[in-house]
Parts: structure tokens; sequence; C-alpha cells
């Protein structure tokens, strides 16, 4: 593989991570997704137990077809 199209190529990754990063922290301001149902949050003495269950499904549906659909666009 040349420099050059490795480069490249690490150049795209940031910047879809730079994108992918930006489009949550404007998603975050304004859905909640934080507090759906499902969500766990276990509070102890000196433990503090979160786990995302609804909003890790709903992200896993919502992701599965975007995916699905810019697969179907691209064939």
């Amino acid at each position: 593989m040349e420099v050059g199209t490795l480069g490249r190529g690490l150049l795209y990754v940031g910047l879809g991570l730079v994108g992918i990063g930006g489009l949550v922290l404007a998603l975050g301001q304004v859905l909640d997704l934080g507090n759906l149902p499902g969500d766990f949050v276990y509070r102890g003495d000196n433990v503090q137990v979160y786990a995302p269950i609804g909003t890790m499904i709903v992200l896993s549906i919502v992701l599965t077809v975007l995916v699905n659909l810019v697969l179907r666009l691209l064939r």
C-alpha cells in the first residue's frame, strides 16, 4: 500500500469520526436518550451503576435501519 493512499484513508476516517462526534453532541442537546424506560440505575452507598438497555435497543434499531438503507442505495 502506498503511503499517500494510507494517509488519505486515515484523513477520511478522522473526518468521519469528527462528523460523528459532532452529530452525537448535537443530538445530545435535542434528545434525552439517557432517560428512556429500560435504562437501569443502581445507586449504592459508594457505587453507581448505569445500564442503558433501553437506549441501546433504540440505537440498535435506528442504526440497523440506516445501514440497510445506505447499503440498498449503494447497490
